[in-house]
């Protein structure tokens, strides 16, 4: 996510408070640490019975960023609920980077995600549009775009799709620069949620509950190993039973 640009608030807003923001855009790069990727490698697997086939997709927090290891990032905290949940193991690949944008996500990395196939499919973008100050349009045409290929090759799997965090609760950001990042991160969340609306087996999380204060890395900007693991747990606490239930039907059919 850590892809801060001068330019970071609503295009609406950004002319009368332009010169406070640029120097707050300034400062908040020097002073937030940039954090390390997880360290390679950026697959693995969670033993047990009926392996889900995991993929995590997107920005730096599929990069793991504020963690030592993927086991410990998203990949391992979802592949730990899927086990304590359905009794299950999970084989689990990583792709994307920190700072990648959707459009990064398409023309670099969706290749690779689309090389196998995959019965969870977890996406985790946006934040760098917001930081970059994508507009709507192409934000929401992108993140669709993505779900498109990625269903074309996973047509039975669950896309769970996660959009924009609450950068109004980022204590990294100072205001009014965090609030106006706040506001344009809403704008382009609402136009991504409705471009993906009722498509088959395509969820879109709910916008994040308040941060805990074990939530953050020391950048106070990435999640820490303990984000990540509250993170898979609300992410599994959201998506509809209905849509969770093959996951638990498979094992049973299978084991």
């Amino acid at each position: 996510m850590m892809n801060l640009r001068p330019n970071l608030l609503s295009r609406a807003a950004a002319i009368p408070l332009a010169p406070v923001l640029l120097v707050q855009a300034r400062r908040a790069r020097a002073s937030i640490p940039r954090l390390p990727d997880a360290a390679l490698p950026w697959s693995g697997s969670l033993p047990g019975a009926d392996l889900i086939r995991l993929l995590v997709l997107g920005d730096s927090t599929a990069a793991g960023v504020g963690a030592d290891s993927q086991s410990e990032a998203l990949p391992g905290s979802l592949a730990h609920e899927f086990g304590d949940r359905f009794d299950r193991g999970t084989s689990w690949t990583a792709i994307g980077e920190n700072g990648a944008t959707s459009r990064d996500i398409l023309e670099r990395f969706l290749d690779d995600a689309t090389a196998a196939t995959y019965d969870v499919v977890f996406l985790t973008i946006g934040a760098n549009d917001a930081l970059g100050l994508r507009s709507r349009r192409a934000f929401a045409r992108d993140v669709r775009e993505i779900v498109r290929r990625l269903r074309a090759v996973n047509p039975d799997a669950l896309l769970l799709v996660s959009l924009m965090p609450r950068f109004d609760r980022f204590r990294s950001l100072q205001s009014p620069l965090r609030w106006n990042l706040a506001l344009h991160a809403a704008s382009l969340d609402d136009a991504a949620r409705a471009a993906v609306r009722g498509l088959d087996r395509v969820f879109a999380l709910p916008k994040p509950p308040p941060y805990t204060p074990t939530f953050w890395a020391t950048d106070l900007f990435h999640p820490g190993p303990s984000g990540y693991r509250e993170w898979a747990e609300f992410v599994l606490d959201s998506v509809p039973l209905s849509l969770l239930a093959p996951l638990r039907r498979n094992h049973s059919r299978r084991g």
